[in-house]
């Protein structure tokens, strides 16, 4: 009986060190489609003229999941036009955000580029859109570097804290 529970220890411990560190690959992953989707918004605007619901449904069926569940929430949300784009992006945010593997900083370039969005004319939303993917390349850097540093540390953490956790309970 100890044996099975060391073992189930030992695999419980192994895996949250496997999920903890799979977010950290995530989180670069989840970037790149995040700036793609930004520069396929950005066409959008400038060459295609489509309004911002529909461009936005077009970006979430190109989009894998969880970033695709965004850019459908807020896409429903404008189509319900009860509320602005300001706020239809900040509910959308609050609401899909928890589901992806990006940080604070991508949540805080993202909540600016929503205020700017359909604030201003062609020229000037292309020069926000260029902004927000210039700091979501600096968090890609970032999010790269983490990767490297730590993911392989947790993997081994997560199996070393439930092989220390069998020690002393044996």
């Amino acid at each position: 009986m100890k044996i099975l529970g060391a073992i189930l220890i030992l695999i419980a411990t192994t895996w949250v060190g496997f999920e903890f560190a799979r977010r950290l690959t995530e989180r670069p992953r989840q970037l790149r489609h995040l700036k793609v989707a930004l520069q396929s918004l950005e066409s959008e605007i400038m060459y295609g003229l489509t309004p911002l619901a529909e461009a936005c449904e077009h970006i979430a069926k190109q989009l894998p999941k969880p970033l695709s569940y965004f850019f459908t929430c807020f896409s429903e949300r404008l189509n319900m036009g009860e509320v602005s784009v300001h706020k239809a992006w900040e509910e959308s945010l609050k609401d899909t955000w928890h589901l992806t593997a990006l940080g604070n900083g991508e949540l805080e370039v993202m909540s600016q580029f929503g205020a700017t969005l359909g604030q201003h004319d062609r020229e000037h939303q292309q020069k926000q859109i260029r902004l927000t993917l210039n700091h979501l390349e600096r968090e890609e850097g970032d999010a790269i570097e983490s990767q490297n540093r730590y993911e392989k540390m947790l993997k081994s953490l997560g199996f070393l804290s439930g092989l220390l956790i069998v020690i002393l309970m044996m």
